[in-house]
């Protein structure tokens, strides 16, 4: 174990990784300038080193010059709407460097979206260009595609061709569908274990995977990739440290995203993505890091991970980071079957009260000025709703909505870090829901490396108030190694939490099909990671009529 001092001393030494021109930059302007000055931010943190400035006017790469495979990454496809989707890859003939073993130069990547998987019948192609300065990642937006179709996709480089992908469109605005299937996937800690559920997700007949948060972690990975234990290979040391620079989270994508399990999941279903606190450091709130650093240093440390997580994602334009900030919430509509609001619960938060943890609710947490969304976020979910037509209105987001009371602790103790530490916040959103007069609430959620099924109450603290609605929790795709089908505290929570229905803490993700008249939630979970090879089961499946919020055993 490493001591305090020891970890303090190699957090210090991580932070002076930062460039010096960007740390010096960062406290001549100041906390609150570098936040809400936008030309500002830009140009404190990177706004230098985009496509357009400085080295982007270097001469572009003769492809002949990569002969080792550049899509050592994969392929992926996300934001799918009615006609249109974003496909995204990243250049990277050594994928566990900082450059990705390519030179600071200009790529050219053609890029095909056909019919078939054999690529007979084309639907779009064109040419897209891998810039140095966002690490030779590539942002296509593919536009006058059908409506609710499938396509497939591929990249090619000189001579070389990436794997095929298989997305889908949206369908159209006013779309009457019958049946729409999503799955759920979190919390992928590298360092716990395979990521087996992903091999079984890409076998998954569905139509979209959102991915709710911690798709990267901070912390170091051994040479052995940790629980892993590798004998096959030794990673790099540079990963054995927790990230704070820029170079630091491209490489820990590197890693991460050079996993076959998870190039697999990707090739095969179209993602949307929004993160949690891992991407950045574990349990940030808004500016506030976890550790005690001076604001500039973790602002810096928030532009870079925020920038690497674009780079290394299927996010549209709209997306794109300006230094610490990035618009993450948005809103997908799969015809007037389904709205989804997908929500960004980490950026614009209040401190967690009462030093964070597991605590009783008191005047600091209750506080009606504290939010978990920000205010404008908290507006535009609202405002959504009351423009909606859906039949099924979705919130895929990060930490648990509804009440949890601690299974060993008392009915009295909740988790400052959930909406449980924020209830003035979910007291809004849940009046939002009333007044909007929206159908079939339905919450997406993370984070907490087990399952969950949750009736959501009009006054969470109270099960006897009308059930306003159905959370679904997915559990962790390695986070917490193989964990147990009943941890120890099972049968407490259950007791505790009559709103419970579903607590499963192994690995796995959830798939739910939106029908017509009902939803269905299957928790799907296998019974081991820290070797590769397990099978998939249905570990419960429950149900819930639409127009008649709450859950039932299927």
């Amino acid at each position: 174990m490493t001591s305090a001092a020891q970890q303090s001393a190699q957090r210090s030494t991580q932070q002076s990784r930062h460039s010096p021109e960007l740390r010096a930059a960062a406290r001549h302007l100041g906390r609150r300038r570098f936040l809400t000055v936008t030309g500002a931010a830009a140009a404190l943190a990177f706004a230098t080193n985009l496509p357009g400035t400085g080295v982007a006017h270097a001469a572009e790469l003769d492809a002949a010059k990569i002969t080792e495979n550049p899509f050592t990454l994969g392929v992926a496809s996300g934001d799918p709407l009615p006609g249109s989707v974003l496909l995204w890859t990243r250049l990277a003939p050594q994928p566990y460097a900082a450059d990705g073993g390519l030179p600071a130069e200009r790529v050219a990547v053609e890029w095909q979206v056909a019919h078939d998987a054999r690529f007979r019948r084309i639907a779009r192609r064109g040419t897209a260009i891998a810039h140095p300065e966002f690490n030779h990642s590539v942002h296509v937006e593919v536009d006058h595609l059908g409506e609710d179709r499938v396509h497939y996709y591929r990249f090619r480089v000189g001579s070389w061709i990436s794997p095929t992908g298989r997305t889908r469109t949206a369908p159209g605005r006013g779309a009457k569908l019958t049946d729409l299937r999503l799955a759920a996937v979190s919390c992928q800690a590298y360092h716990d274990g395979y990521w087996t559920a992903y091999k079984h997700l890409a076998q998954e007949d569905i139509d979209v995977v959102f991915h709710l948060g911690d798709y990267l972690y901070e912390y170091a990975v051994t040479a052995a990739g940790g629980n892993r234990n590798y004998t096959d290979r030794v990673l790099p040391g540079h990963y054995n440290r927790e990230t704070v620079t820029l170079e630091d989270y491209r490489m820990r994508y590197g890693l991460y995203k050079s996993d076959p399990d998870l190039m697999a999941a990707h090739a095969a279903h179209p993602f949307v993505v929004t993160w949690d606190d891992h991407e950045t450091e574990n349990n940030y709130a808004g500016e506030e890091p976890e550790n005690s650093v001076p604001p500039e240093e973790f602002l810096l440390r928030r532009a870079a991970a925020y920038r690497a997580y674009w780079e290394n994602q299927p996010l549209r334009r709209p997306q794109r980071p300006a230094g610490p900030d990035m618009q993450l919430h948005r809103r997908l509509h799969f015809g007037r079957h389904a709205q989804f609001d997908i929500l960004d619960t980490r950026q614009y938060r209040s401190n967690q009260a009462y030093g964070d943890g597991w605590r009783t609710p008191g005047p600091e947490s209750d506080d009606p000025a504290r939010t978990l969304t920000g205010e404008s976020q908290e507006r535009w979910l609202i405002d959504g709703w009351k423009a909606s037509r859906a039949r099924w209105n979705v919130v895929p987001q990060q930490v648990v909505f509804a009440r949890r009371n601690h299974p060993t602790a008392g009915n009295t103790t909740v988790s400052m870090d959930s909406w449980d530490g924020y209830a003035a916040s979910r007291s809004r959103v849940l009046a939002g829901v009333e007044s909007s007069g929206i159908e079939n609430f339905m919450v997406l959620t993370g984070d907490v490396h087990v399952s969950y099924a949750l009736d959501i109450h009009r006054d969470p603290a109270d099960p006897s108030t009308p059930t306003a609605g159905t959370e679904i929790v997915t559990t962790s795709v390695s986070s917490g190694k193989d964990g147990l089908a009943r941890p120890a505290n099972w049968a407490d929570y259950l007791a505790r939490n009559p709103h419970l229905k579903h607590y499963n803490g192994q690995r796995g993700y959830v798939t739910v099909e939106l029908a017509a008249d009902h939803a269905r939630a299957d928790f799907k979970t296998v019974p081991y990671i820290l070797r590769p090879g397990a099978p998939i089961t249905t570990a419960a499946s429950f149900v819930t009529e639409s127009g008649n919020p709450g859950l039932q055993p299927a």
